[in-house]
């Protein structure tokens, strides 16, 4: 069961002007929280190299302390860059969307 306050909802575009934010606030959360990292991506229409980076990092830091980073629902134009890249291979991607939470 996924807990609430381990979600990330981003919106917009995952790019150098936006990473710096995302840093913080991905980081606050793997600080204060326990389990698995989500990153609801079901909002962002594209993600830059920078963006990319960001995931990258961020899925290296949680797996040094045990957790995974879940990228979720990603948009079809963040699959393909992720295709491209074939970091689909290492990040952890599920594309249903997100549970309602109750």
């Amino acid at each position: 069961m996924l807990e609430p306050d381990n979600v990330v909802h981003l919106t917009g575009i995952l790019d150098v002007r936006s990473v710096g934010d995302v840093r913080q606030t991905l980081n606050h959360l793997i600080d204060t929280s326990t389990g698995d990292v989500i990153v609801d991506l079901e909002e962002v229409d594209a993600v830059d190299a920078t963006g990319l980076g960001l995931l990258v990092a961020t899925h290296r830091r949680t797996q040094i302390l045990g957790r995974q980073l879940v990228l979720w629902h990603p948009m079809p134009s963040v699959i393909r860059i992720l295709a491209v890249t074939r970091l689909h291979r290492v990040l952890n991607v599920e594309r249903t969307p997100l549970p309602m939470s109750a």
